[in-house]
């Protein structure tokens, strides 16, 4: 448990000078509501931290389990892997600035959730992976990398020119979707809205849109990607969906 202790507050307007020097804490506007506006922005800061973190690092682990389990893949398949990187640098470096860039920043804006006062304080010594935070980040950065490695891996198997470009769409899109169920570690997607983060829809919009350019641009060429036919990416898109259903069941379990 956590040890209590008293903590001196002094007025920083009608307090005396010896009272401030004493305390603990100084109220410059002699106002107790601002220490609860600031425990709540605290909790704010420290929720989309830990919101980001978990978001970063399980994209980032499905980008690893990309590029280390596709020449693994072939090995036991084939006995080989005399075959072409899963991703080149500069696809990796697109996909980075795409996901952890612009969908990692709109996490930073988040507001405050219903019940953020009502939920018993952190402990000190906590790791920021506390509450389950580790084991989603795994769980949800192995699905990522499992469904882009074998969407790649079936392309490449039958001889389709596009298997490369499939996997950064389809880590795209997964991260798309992974962003909108991230927003909450409790409150299903639907209920959030959009207007609660409008740089959300704003974020989704741009990397959607800059996935297609890179696609179906003179852009291609530089980023080593091939056009993409509808049903590619539709196959993309639900995959992403189907992402997002499993971290919405997952939140539906955690809150029973």
């Amino acid at each position: 448990a956590l040890k209590q202790a008293d903590i001196g507050v002094a007025m920083g307007i009608t307090g005396t000078d010896v009272s401030k020097e004493a305390s603990d804490m100084v109220l410059r506007d002699d106002n107790f509501a601002t220490i609860v506006a600031s425990v709540e922005e605290g909790r704010v800061i420290y929720d989309n931290l830990r919101r980001f973190v978990r978001f970063a690092v399980a994209g980032n682990i499905g980008k690893m389990l990309v590029m280390i389990g596709w020449p693994l893949l072939f090995l036991l398949t084939t006995g080989d892997i005399g075959v072409a990187a899963a991703l080149v640098p500069l696809q990796l470096l697109w996909l980075n600035l795409m996901t952890d860039g612009i969908l990692g920043l709109s996490m930073g804006l988040e507001p405050a959730e219903k019940r953020v006062m009502s939920r018993p304080p952190h402990r000190p010594d906590s790791s920021i992976w506390s509450g389950g935070l580790g084991v989603q980040a795994a769980w949800v950065g192995v699905v990522i990398g499992a469904v882009s490695l074998g969407l790649g891996y079936a392309y490449h198997r039958a001889d389709l020119p596009q298997w490369q470009t499939m996997i950064v769409t389809s880590l795209t899109a997964l991260q798309v979707f992974q962003a909108l169920g991230s927003r909450s570690e409790s409150e299903p997607v639907w209920r959030l809205g959009w207007r609660s983060n409008p740089l959300v829809p704003v974020a989704v919009a741009a990397v959607v849109g800059l996935q297609l350019i890179a696609t179906y641009t003179p852009l291609r060429t530089f980023l080593d990607l091939e056009p993409l036919r509808l049903v590619d990416l539709a196959l993309c898109a639900a995959a992403g969906v189907a992402l997002l259903v499993l971290m919405e069941a997952s939140k539906r379990l955690r809150r029973a």
